[in-house]
């Protein structure tokens, strides 16, 4: 028997929906805002995890006409304290106000990262392949630099040198195409 639109089956299914196509856009920016907030990486997944559940959980409550990933950070924060006192037996625990103020500052930050990273995307493609191809390796840790200087056929100093001058386009790519969509 088919289901009709208007039923609790089909009611269900279109949310399950909306929250997978919701967190999945939000999910990185999310990663990064509770990683803020936590010294390790598996600290953040766990939190992440969590808050997923959790997001589920209270999708219910969320109003669409409200800014989802500030409704979801929300929820990460009370996540990351949480877990933070769960964890308080560790003595590099930071206190609550001052995870509370670093929170603060990752929501206000998550607009600039988010450009950042868009526009170290941009500027990454704009980049002759070559030269994107020696960046992005050099940050592989299963590359060594003497590695890639030999495929260059440079010495590892000189491949340094073009590595250091390949990273100041980049930045100053990013740092210019950040101030436009600032200005814009």
């Amino acid at each position: 028997m088919a289901h009709s639109e208007n039923t609790p089956s089909a009611l269900e299914d279109a949310r399950y929906e909306i929250f997978v196509a919701k967190f999945a856009h939000y999910e990185p920016d999310l990663r990064r805002f509770v990683r803020s907030l936590l010294p390790t990486a598996t600290d953040a997944d766990d939190v992440l995890q969590q808050t997923a559940i959790v997001i589920w959980r209270k999708f219910d409550q969320y109003d669409p006409e409200t800014n989802f990933m500030k409704w979801a950070c929300v929820i990460a924060r009370f996540e990351s304290l949480a877990y933070r006192r769960k964890m308080a037996r560790d003595r590099l625990v930071f206190r609550e106000d001052v995870l509370e103020l670093m929170a603060d500052e990752g929501v206000e930050e998550i607009d600039s990262r988010r450009a950042e990273h868009e526009a170290l995307e941009t500027c990454l493609a704009a980049m002759p392949e070559k030269q994107r191809k020696f960046v992005m390796l050099a940050y592989t840790s299963s590359i060594k630099i003497k590695e890639l200087a030999e495929e260059a056929g440079s010495s590892s100093a000189a491949f340094y040198m073009r590595l250091k001058r390949f990273r100041h386009q980049l930045m100053k790519c990013v740092e210019e195409k950040t101030q436009r969509m600032e200005n814009a």
